[in-house]
């Protein structure tokens, strides 16, 4: 089982928005299918939210809380 953390920048690298009217089906998807095209492997989604982080340091905050809260609601997740 991944933790709320990695889930949440699995789901930092997909194009959802916070803006987008998700279902917690439709950030579940999402989460499954960027991991699919990284091999699994949620190491790889980390790299790219650390460059995000270091490109946008501004956005970087405000998306990461809404990809925690996301993903917590999503799985029904209470810590990381």
């Amino acid at each position: 089982m991944m933790t709320t953390a990695e889930l949440a920048q699995v789901l930092f690298t997909t194009a959802l928005q916070p803006s987008d009217a998700l279902s917690p089906h439709a950030i579940r998807e999402a989460v499954d299918e960027r991991l699919c095209a990284y091999g699994g492997d949620p190491a790889r989604c980390a790299g790219q939210v650390a460059q995000e982080a270091g490109d946008h340091p501004e956005a970087y905050a405000r998306r990461m809380r809404w990809a925690l809260g996301a993903v917590a609601g999503a799985y029904q997740l209470t810590a990381a």
